[in-house]
């Protein structure tokens, strides 16, 4: 859940987009996806997919876990912001990455720019935070499903802003201009202006008053209620026009709660403005002076309306998702019902890995035929490079150096043993001037300080390593291990002993 950073993503190649494809396609029915299975989706060699593995695990778009029964990898949030951030800049939608100018409980907020350099608000939706993980139970993103993967709900949860933003903004509502979508990120206007809790005085605080209470009564006359319409939500351009913002939680009007979501969307403006202005009105809507005259929370499946799960499946696929990790929790139960019954990997039918290797070749095709992001990041690696360059000439000259401490050899000054010596000496120094030429003016003690600190540092890190088991060999040895141990304590048991 750490901050994004898009400096790898100029570097990775077409095959490590096709391995993150296939591991993504892979946690369809999977909490961890074997590595035998990526490489089959990916339709790569299995040697060198391992490889790509290993590298997006070092960088943290992979994750290697161990299972109860097998062991994975697993989609981080860094790579699906990489996988959608390819999308994106693939069509043209973004170019530039920026700041990030805001965080929720579930979402951040960035600020990134299009090939004119116009500013864009990009927002990447982060569901499963520690502080907000009983959204599953106040939302009903996985419908009928039984259990669903963060990633997935924030995936929807997308979806469903981006269908509430388009809906609104056509029907004239003051909320951002959609751009695009995809995944879990959702690329909107950027506002120039700020939210409105950081407002401390307005001109005209009635008549600021009225027009969020008429945007309530607006939102409830189309069929829908905002469900968290606040002072963080709400955004001031810089003309003072309020502009509303975050749709995920938007509920309809028929919602057994609905009453309930909206008097508190009024209780919350009204206090506002009693705190914060010195405003009291005893004018304010009720639930009950709502008159119906749109039918969008129909049209948007929003939460709360009577609806089948046909029609769920229509949105979703019309919003170009497609259900494609819609099956997580089915599948995953009966991986979990047939893993007691078999103690090594679950066995994949081939029209399946087939399936997934075409969705594979499909949603990376655009991906092949399009460079990468060259302006996400202006960063460069010039002086790590020559810092490194640096490095390896560090133990040469402290050998140079320690040469040039060692005492020279006690002759007679006038014996010509001492004068060979000197010319000796003399051709040494002027071999190692032409070999070995810097301008560094550090003291040879704190050169080999340095050096000494960066071996004992590559040596800790060496025995890190060791004790970190990585692969699936290490998975193989474990098991075998603990064959032997159980072999072991049998005390004969099996027919040999130790």
């Amino acid at each position: 859940m750490g901050k994004l950073d898009v400096a790898i993503l100029r570097y990775l190649s077409g095959e490590d987009f096709r391995v993150l494809t296939a591991v993504e396609m892979g946690m369809k029915n999977h909490e961890l996806v074997p590595g035998s299975l990526v490489a089959s989706i990916a339709n790569l060699r299995h040697g060198g997919v391992h490889k790509l593995m290993k590298e997006l695990c070092k960088h943290r778009l992979l994750t290697y876990e161990r299972g109860k029964h097998y062991d994975g990898y697993r989609l981080t949030n860094a790579g699906y912001d990489y996988l959608a951030l390819k999308a994106l800049t693939n069509r043209k939608v973004i170019a530039s990455f920026g700041n990030q100018i805001g965080v929720g409980k579930e979402s951040n907020i960035y600020t990134v720019a299009d090939e004119d350099r116009n500013p864009l608000c990009l927002k990447l939706h982060r569901l499963g935070r520690t502080c907000f993980r009983n959204v599953k139970d106040k939302r009903d993103y996985h419908a009928h499903r039984n259990r669903a993967s963060w990633l997935y709900l924030s995936r929807i949860s997308a979806t469903k802003e981006f269908a509430y933003m388009k809906a609104l903004y056509d029907r004239g509502f003051p909320v951002p201009k959609p751009i695009d979508f995809n995944r879990h990120c959702v690329v909107m206007e950027l506002v120039q202006g700020g939210p409105l809790t950081h407002v401390t005085s307005v001109a005209d605080p009635e008549s600021l008053y009225d027009e969020l209470m008429n945007l309530i009564v607006r939102l409830g006359n189309c069929g829908v209620i905002h469900g968290d319409f606040n002072e963080f939500n709400i955004m001031l351009d810089e003309e003072g026009r309020p502009i509303i913002i975050d749709f995920p939680q938007m509920v309809s009007t028929n919602h057994p709660n609905a009453e309930l979501y909206f008097d508190r969307d009024v209780k919350c403006i009204r206090e506002f403005f009693k705190k914060r202005f010195g405003y009291e009105s005893d004018l304010y809507p009720k639930f009950d002076d709502l008159e119906r005259d749109d039918e969008m929370d129909t049209e948007i499946a929003c939460s709360g309306y009577k609806r089948t799960k046909m029609v769920d499946d229509e949105l979703l696929q019309e919003m170009g998702i497609g259900l494609q990790v819609s099956d997580d929790e089915e599948s995953q139960s009966e991986c979990d019902d047939d893993a007691g019954d078999a103690d090594t990997k679950p066995n994949y039918k081939d029209n399946e890995v087939e399936a997934l290797r075409k969705e594979v070749e499909e949603s990376i095709m655009n991906d092949e035929k399009k460079p990468i992001i060259e302006q996400i990041t202006e960063k460069t690696d010039v002086l790590t490079i020559e810092q490194a360059k640096n490095d390896e000439e560090v133990p040469e000259l402290v050998l140079n150096e320690e040469s040039k401490d060692e005492k020279e050899p006690d002759f007679d000054k006038n014996s010509q043993k001492y004068r060979l010596a000197m010319i000796e000496k003399a051709l040494s120094d002027v071999r190692s001037m032409r070999t070995y030429t810097s301008a560094s003016t550090i003291a040879p003690e704190v050169v080999k300080q340095q050096v000494k600190k960066n071996l004992e540092d590559r040596q800790k890190k060496m025995e890190r390593k060791k004790a970190i088991a990585k692969g699936e060999a290490s998975a193989v040895t474990r098991q075998r291990r603990d064959n032997r141990e159980t072999i072991r304590e049998s005390h004969g048991l099996w027919g040999w002993a130790e």
